[in-house]
């Protein structure tokens, strides 16, 4: 399986796919900040709001199909210029477990160095498989967050914060 990463700049080529992608991980249980059932003009307006100068947005693509997505928020702000967010990984449920995450998450490792980064922060729900993943490229859990992001059945669930410094 041959896995092409590219950046995307403009949302609507891609805003199907995209939308479904974001609409399958949601419907699925994943935690990135919203709830099902998620309404396809919510997604839209969502990934629309994807593509500013500050945010990198990376998408990887399997036979010519989004397989997967993350973005690096970088900071703007004058004490910040050193630092960036891990934000919003995700892969289609047809993609998981054929390595798609790690080269999404290695691909934004190099676009932060490209941007003078030394410093990555990202958060997660305490219990996803994504932790397993963080940890296993060098992300250090810094704290936790109880109650800190509502679930689809109402539970209030932890998140994990976690750093590297590359």
């Amino acid at each position: 399986m041959a896995v092409e990463i590219i950046t995307i700049k403009r949302v609507d080529k891609y805003i199907e796919e995209l939308s479904d992608l974001l609409i399958k991980v949601v419907h699925g249980g994943a935690s990135i900040g919203f709830l099902p059932p998620l309404k396809k003009d919510v997604s839209d307006a969502f990934w629309r709001s994807c593509v500013t100068p500050d945010i990198i947005f990376i998408a990887a693509k399997v036979d010519n199909k989004i397989a997967g997505t993350v973005q690096l928020h970088l900071c703007t702000k004058p004490n910040g210029t050193h630092r960036a967010e891990v934000a919003k990984l995700m892969v289609h449920p047809n993609f998981r477990l054929q390595g798609i995450a790690r080269q999404l998450m290695n691909e934004i490792e190099n676009r932060a160095k490209q941007e003078e980064r030394s410093l990555l922060v990202l958060d997660t729900r305490e219990g996803d498989s994504a932790n397993v993943l963080y940890q296993s490229l060098g992300f250090i859990e810094a704290g936790r967050i109880p109650n800190f992001a509502q679930s689809e059945t109402g539970n209030l669930d932890t998140t994990i914060l976690y750093y590297k410094t590359i």
